[in-house]
């Protein structure tokens, strides 16, 4: 279980590399403005996710439970930070309404709408799938 989790963890991250370096080739760093995906979110997401797979790593490679445990905690605030950027990008795909005009130098339309939509369906049911895989895991379920 522990290893079929690190698989669709290191999937679900190969796309989530897509995404952010969409965002941030959108320009993303600079929204500001109401109803867009803020560089601390997203950023968070990013940098707890990765220190989740390094110590989900560590895990496979050791058997330490402490790895595992601390791996899912992360992988746990991960999945609610990425759950509340899908609900702001879902949000603003839906809405026809006008945007509020953006701030000197930033760009009109959000960073993350520019995101490939297969992508991001494809990165949060991996997602989903290694959360399930790594309590599974960490529960000690099917060995």
């Amino acid at each position: 279980m522990a290893l079929a989790a690190l698989v669709t963890w290191v999937v679900t991250a190969g796309g989530g590399f897509i995404l952010l370096a969409t965002w941030l080739g959108r320009d993303g760093m600079k929204q500001r403005t109401g109803g867009r995906i803020k560089a601390p979110l997203i950023l968070a997401h990013f940098v707890l996710a990765a220190a989740g797979l390094v110590l989900w790593i560590a895990y496979v490679a050791t058997d330490e439970d402490v790895y595992a445990w601390i791996a899912f905690a992360l992988l746990a605030i991960v999945a609610l930070l990425g759950f509340t950027m899908f609900a702001i990008w879902a949000q603003q795909r839906q809405s026809r309404q006008p945007r509020p005009a953006p701030a000197a130098g930033e760009p009109a339309e959000p960073a993350e709408q520019h995101f490939p939509v297969p992508i991001v369906a494809l990165h949060g049911l991996l997602a989903v799938l290694t959360v399930v895989l790594a309590l599974l895991a960490v529960l000690e379920v099917g060995g």
